[in-house]
């Protein structure tokens, strides 16, 4: 063999070594990760009451809001206070969305009806009435209702029904007529 022969040789048996080397020093390759899809949150639950035309229960997917579980009770009556709805509230399970009726009913050549009666027999959460429905309540005005409201508002929920006395206005008075029909949800 010629002395060029065997040089070429040489430097091609290296480059053959070295490139065998250096696919053998690569990371070995896995497959790929496969991400799941996320979870689907479970539906909640609402009782959706008053004046809607099929108040039920209803199971909405879970960042419905107010104007969801409306919708879904069939919209409102002619007699619905629409305005005392905050529609655009989100709801939580097992929640309980009351769409009052307006405060008096006109009944025609200048005759009035007498105030409705808003309750409606369950007991109304603090933490989620609207005003009209706080105003539904014995002893509780326009005043007192934006006052509970304040008060949830810069306090946070209530966490019992008696801490309704540390609202401006109610007393152990109001505080009595008022415990029976109203509630805390967590």
């Amino acid at each position: 063999m010629k002395p060029g022969w065997m040089v070429a040789y040489g430097v091609l048996c290296g480059l053959l070594a070295a490139g065998i080397l250096f696919l053998a020093s690569q990371p070995v390759r896995g497959e790929p990760i496969q991400l799941m899809p996320l979870p689907t949150p479970a539906p909640i639950l609402v009782y959706v009451t008053g004046e809607v035309l099929a108040p039920d229960v209803y199971a909405l997917p879970a960042q419905s809001r107010v104007g969801d579980a409306v919708e879904a009770a069939g919209g409102f009556t002619e007699l619905a206070d629409e305005a005392a709805v905050n529609l655009a509230a989100r709801l939580s399970d097992g929640q309980k969305v009351l769409v009052p009726a307006h405060a008096e009913v006109v009944l025609g050549a200048g005759s009035r009806a007498e105030p409705l009666d808003l309750s409606v027999g369950a007991p109304i959460d603090i933490n989620t009435a609207s005003q009209a429905e706080l105003e539904s309540l014995p002893g509780i005005g326009p005043v007192i209702a934006q006052a509970i409201l304040a008060y949830r508002n810069d306090n946070g929920p209530f966490n019992d029904v008696v801490e309704l006395e540390n609202v401006p206005g109610i007393g152990p008075d109001i505080l009595a007529k008022i415990q029976d029909l109203v509630t805390v949800n967590p």
